[in-house]
């Protein structure tokens, strides 16, 4: 069992509980981001910590910096995600578990909405799910903040405070310093009705995704555009989102799926051409059949 331990209150929280669970059996894993100056001291109280209650730890310094057009969160988010896959693998642990907590839910959840985003987004972080070859869990979903720093401090546990956590520049940060404790003040208690809201719209992303299973069946994979043809408009974008993000790892924007669809809808001869950019390449009719062609 490992655990991605960053220094801060959440994670500190859980390696702590984790390892009184499984004393002996736990081990830590440090990823070192090189984004800020502070993160050497991250190191630093990582190292102390674990010597004094006795847990394995294990540190991986990485380059986390975005490239053009890239998002900072999103990199880091990735290399991170590689770099505790890998550590993990190395460790002979199968499962790692993270410290996402009701707030960062919550947080989700607020950010999901304010983007528009459709069901896959408003479901947030689920508790478990599978990257890069190892298991990931958060057992924290149902626990806020406060409790973990009040039991932190109640029990003499020391942590450290990522000065990035409240820098407005970030969204995640406008969201957490401006946002919910406005929705605290107007709907006291509101961090586990967003939760289930999540849940209810996981749920229903499942049905969806049984269902374009079921039309893949039925079309092909990939799809071809004569039996795209004799489903409802929604059912064809259901099955394409699902062929894209599963088979591709891309996912169409509302106004792409909109016009591949209108095109779609107007393919009535053999001669009649599809290409239409998505994510970074490109939705092209090849035959009878839609594909997708990445980026060269």
């Amino acid at each position: 069992m490992a655990v991605a331990y960053s220094a801060g209150a959440d994670s500190t929280a859980l390696l702590l509980a984790a390892h009184r669970r499984w004393s002996g059996r736990v081990v830590a894993l440090h990823v070192h981001h090189g984004l800020q100056a502070a993160a050497d001291g991250f190191e630093s109280h990582a190292h102390r910590f674990c010597a004094r209650h006795g847990i394995e730890l294990q540190v991986s310094r990485v380059q986390a910096a975005h490239g053009p057009g890239e998002s900072p969160e999103a990199a880091a988010r990735e290399k991170r995600y590689i770099t505790l896959a890998g550590m993990a693998k190395s460790a002979g642990a199968d499962f790692v578990l993270l410290g996402q907590h009701a707030d960062d839910q919550a947080e989700t959840v607020l950010l999901a909405l304010s983007r528009g985003a459709g069901l896959p987004g408003l479901a947030g972080m689920p508790e478990r799910f599978e990257r890069h070859g190892v298991l990931f869990g958060r057992p924290l979903l149902a626990v806020t903040s406060a409790e973990l720093r009040c039991w932190l401090q109640a029990s003499g546990h020391s942590f450290v405070d990522d000065p990035t956590n409240t820098d407005v520049r970030y969204t995640r940060n406008r969201i957490r310093a401006v946002l919910m404790p406005a929705w605290d003040v107007c709907f006291p208690g509101f961090r586990p009705m967003l939760a289930r809201s999540a849940r209810h719209a996981a749920q229903a992303q499942t049905l969806l995704d049984d269902l374009a299973r079921l039309d893949l069946a039925h079309t092909g994979e990939p799809p071809t555009v004569g039996a795209l043809q004799t489903l409802s408009r929604e059912r064809q974008s259901n099955a394409i989102r699902h062929w894209l993000r599963h088979s591709h790892g891309v996912a169409a924007s509302a106004a792409q799926l909109d016009e591949l669809l209108d095109q779609v809808a107007d393919c009535r001869t053999r001669g009649h051409r599809i290409h239409l950019k998505v994510s970074s390449g490109f939705v092209v009719r090849s035959g009878d059949r839609l594909n997708y062609t990445p980026p060269i």
